[in-house]
């Protein structure tokens, strides 16, 4: 997994890089302007104007050496540098006496708004990710004449004004494109950042792994390479008994359709067996639609309102389209108090335990809950911000001893351990009705497959994403449903297995 590292940390990196490999500052500075040059040349055409304006730290000095490369690279750069407060680093002083005499412009005092109208694209090395206390004075008008740029804006390692994991207040750089070194930052998983980091990347500069293996952390960015060390193989002699028999309580009169959806996408994720429990309203609609799934039905014409008397399966997914009525909130605490395996609880599974708290100490330990923001709201309370909201993430799956899955862009996947994962597949295409039911069939199925509630949530979350991704690929985030979800399931699959 990739660690996700505090801002002391990444400093403590630096200096143990240095320290150890060793490497000078100055030729560690060095790596990384030309990983980022590197980037920049496969983006940019050398047809470009290129601004690139720099502060008096290592994030100034990052920016006069990429400045330098780019020049040798055939692009036509202009250079400013913004002189307030902050003293000059070594490593800026070696960068700017190996750039001289390319015509480098100083602000020192308030600066005239179409300073950078000129330039086409505008790199932003001005403060780094080393911020402590909001911009200020001339740094906070750099800033915001950087801002009223139609210029791409590209930001070296942090957008300047941005907390790397705090919140951020004061003048920020909204640029297009961020270019990190090493590892992501905390605040570029948040929704609340996105208008500042756009869209961010990673490059690699060579900083200690050694340092990277032994630090302490509690977020963690989940890839590919992750998740394949997840995935288990089918063995040859296995049968239908091997890969579990999951129960799917959904559905009510109106909202078969959720059924339907957490039903195809449980038997497309490797699930042996699988029952569905439905109103009577609902029998001939999931025996014509999900051929393969076998039917319970409940008592009740339009809503569930009493479990099935045998509770032995490997698993349950509860709560797409089910409904609240009275019956049904009784029904689903008795089916937590009979199940002592974990559970995956969803949609309106969640709007109950929101409505009824005292419900909560009846879920079964190791469980997965995946709400969305609203249902985390109602859950876990309100948040004045993002790190924030993390926390409140972090303590409800400790105390409930159970995986909460808050999905959203990098979904993020708390663990009772106070572990926390971001996902890095999906699209803006999958915010469409159905595609959390379709996360519900997955992760039944992986349960019921015998995979521990981390691994199901890691590997689920990754494949729902990954089949998003797919799917958005051949047909447009636009034109996406819940239904073309599950019909990219075994290409993701196939994907993973295959890298």
């Amino acid at each position: 997994m990739l660690k996700i590292l505090s801002s002391q940390q990444i400093r403590e990196l630096d200096k143990f890089t240095i320290e150890n490999e060793p490497v000078a500052a100055i030729d560690l500075m060095e790596r990384a302007c030309h990983s980022f040059t590197e980037w920049f040349v496969q983006q940019i055409r050398p047809d470009k104007k290129i601004g690139i304006v720099c502060g008096t730290g290592n994030n100034g000095g990052d920016g006069l050496g990429i400045a330098r490369m780019l020049k040798e690279r055939g692009y036509l750069v202009r250079t400013w540098i913004v002189r307030g407060e902050m003293s000059e680093t070594e490593s800026l002083k070696k960068n700017l006496g190996r750039l001289q005499g390319n015509n480098i412009l100083e602000i020192s005092k308030s600066s005239d708004r179409g300073l950078f109208t000129e330039c086409t694209v505008l790199i932003d090395a001005v403060l780094g990710s080393g911020l402590s206390r909001p911009a200020e004075g001339i740094y906070a008008q750099v800033i915001s004449c950087i801002n009223q740029t139609e210029a791409i804006r590209i930001a070296v390692d942090t957008p300047s004004g941005l907390f790397a994991d705090s919140p951020s207040s004061g003048e920020i750089v909204r640029a297009h494109h961020t270019v990190s070194f090493q590892l992501p930052k905390l605040a570029f998983l948040f929704p609340e950042n996105s208008i500042w980091v756009g869209q961010w990347h990673v490059v690699d500069i060579g900083l200690s792994y050694e340092f990277l293996k032994t630090a302490p952390v509690q977020n963690f960015f989940a890839q590919e390479i992750d998740i394949k060390q997840i995935i288990r193989p089918r063995e040859i002699f296995s049968h239908k008994g091997n890969y579990g028999h999951a129960l799917l309580i959904a559905g009510s009169f109106g909202k078969m359709g959720a059924c339907i959806l957490a039903a195809k996408a449980a038997l497309r994720s490797g699930l042996g067996l699988l029952t569905t429990h439905v109103p009577r309203c609902g029998y001939t609609i999931i025996q014509t639609a999900v051929a393969e799934a076998m039917a319970l039905v409940d008592f009740n014409e339009n809503y569930f309102s009493s479990p099935p008397e045998n509770l032995s399966y490997s698993s349950i997914g509860i709560g797409p389209g089910l409904g609240t009525d009275s019956e049904t909130i009784k029904a689903f605490a008795k089916t937590m108090k009979q199940f002592k395996k974990p559970m995956v609880i969803d949609a309106d599974g969640l709007n109950i335990l929101s409505l009824n708290p005292e419900l909560l100490q009846l879920i079964p330990e190791n469980s997965i809950l995946t709400p969305h923001p609203k249902e985390f709201e109602r859950l876990a309370g309100s948040w004045a911000n993002d790190f924030e909201r993390l926390e409140l993430l972090r303590n409800l799956s400790t105390k409930l001893r159970s995986v909460i899955v808050l999905k959203g862009a990098y979904t993020s996947i708390a663990c009772p351990d106070g572990n926390v994962y971001f996902n890095s597949t999906g699209n803006p295409g999958m915010a469409k009705g159905g595609s959390g039911d379709v996360l519900t069939g997955i992760l039944t199925a992986l349960l019921a497959q015998g995979y521990s509630c981390k691994d199901a949530s890691l590997l689920g979350v990754y494949l729902h994403g990954l089949a998003g991704d797919l799917a958005a690929n051949e047909l447009g985030m636009d034109s996406i449903t819940a239904n073309d979800l599950v019909d990219w399931i075994p290409y993701s699959f196939k994907k993973i297995r295959s890298a």
